[in-house]
């Protein structure tokens, strides 16, 4: 017998959907790989905690960390700490660097798996930076906090930064003091305002050819002191511009949840690397594809990657800053954990209707691990929702 859910539609009613065999991707996988990819990991929060939830984070460290697991385990790097784990959505620099903290153990107890952590500014509210001081300090605490640890640094993009900033000398002057003290190449961050609005105007203007020329004459001019540059303003001519102009030696980690098959498979002049938020979400089919391309099977590597797309699409629609949602309702349908609760009540800024595109989505790109849990645990969100789905 056919396995079905009823899922609402746009009209309000509801259609008998058909929910397709798993496709089987493995949970594990040693292929090797020639792309870096980093996974952008979420939180998992604690359901039974007894907090205010948009005040204070409760975290399930366990399945926090099992998750990681997972991600190691097919073969992807973590980058820890970042937006997608509801940074300054949620998760505040003390919470993070615990975050940090217990993942960096993890990774040593795997033999130093892969990782790098997310250090920005954000326990220096914006409205209490002062001078591009304040700013130089604030960067020093967290990128010192990381390597104290025995972390690699993700330099994340300053709100602070963004307000107090008058052109792009100031950005000039911050990112070449924190470069000039790091103490191994660091990937830098550029997270367009669709991801955060606070960071309208990066690197000094809303320009994007002279922000562009500021952002790759830091990175060129401290090019040792870089590892890559992850861009994430969800357009893929933008990145491939800047790929071709960074120095010898510096990746670019693709942070592009709309375009990614494409940016990682590449041109004739160059590819892009990938640190992606949507790889939580899709991280089974994402390491298989990853594993074709390596192997020379590029056109196995766009049938299985391509069908995600249109999910990676829907999940980071705008407004943008919400996808978070998306990739903790994935994780919730596969399993990795039993609730749809997130810190921050953040469970709350995607509607029903977006849920359920997201399992329609899901199942034709071959992503739901056990098709029948996933429908008890749709079904269940739909109940709360107050829809009788099965």
């Amino acid at each position: 017998m056919a396995l079905t859910i009823k899922l609402p539609r746009a009209d309000r009613s509801l259609e008998a959907y058909e929910v397709a065999p798993a496709r089987g991707f493995p949970a594990r996988t040693d292929r090797p790989l020639n792309r870096v990819a980093y996974a952008a990991a979420h939180m998992v929060a604690d359901p039974l905690a007894d907090n205010d939830p948009w005040l204070t984070p409760a975290i399930d460290w366990d399945r926090t960390i099992a998750f990681r697991e997972h991600l190691w385990d097919l073969g992807f790097g973590v980058a820890e700490a970042m937006d997608t784990a509801q940074r300054g959505m949620g998760l505040d620099w003390n919470a993070s660097l615990e975050l940090i903290r217990r993942s960096l153990t993890a990774a040593k107890a795997r033999g130093n798996a892969l990782i790098a952590c997310g250090a920005g500014t954000d326990h220096l509210a914006p409205e209490d930076a002062r001078s591009l001081d304040d700013v130089i300090r604030a960067y020093e605490t967290q990128v010192a906090a990381v390597e104290d640890l025995g972390g690699r640094v993700i330099l994340m993009a300053s709100r602070a930064l963004a307000r107090v900033a008058k052109g792009p000398d100031d950005y000039v002057r911050v990112y070449s003091r924190i470069l000039s003290q790091v103490r191994s190449p660091v990937i830098i961050h550029w997270l367009g305002d669709m991801f955060d609005p606070a960071l309208a105007g990066y690197w000094g203007t809303n320009d994007f050819p002279v922000a562009l020329d500021t952002a790759v004459g830091i990175i060129n001019d401290f090019a040792a002191k870089v590892d890559g540059v992850k861009i994430s303003l969800l357009d893929k001519d933008k990145e491939i511009v800047m790929r071709r102009r960074l120095a010898p030696g510096v990746r670019m980690y693709t942070g592009d949840d709309f375009n990614y098959a494409e940016l990682i498979a590449g041109d004739g002049e160059g590819h892009s690397d990938a640190l992606l938020g949507i790889f939580d979400a899709i991280a089974p089919a994402a390491a298989a594809a990853l594993a074709e391309l390596a192997a020379g099977e590029e056109g196995r590597f766009h049938e299985i990657l391509e069908p995600t797309v249109p999910l990676s699409r829907h999940i980071f629609k705008a407004p943008t800053r919400f996808y978070k949602t998306g990739v903790v309702f994935m994780a919730y349908l596969n399993g990795h954990q039993d609730h749809f609760t997130m810190i921050g009540g953040q469970e709350g800024t995607r509607s029903t209707q977006h849920l359920a595109e997201i399992f329609r989505l899901a199942d034709k790109a071959g992503l739901l691990r056990d098709p029948e849990e996933a429908v008890w645990r749709m079904a269940d969100v739909l109940a709360v929702r107050g829809i009788e789905a099965v």
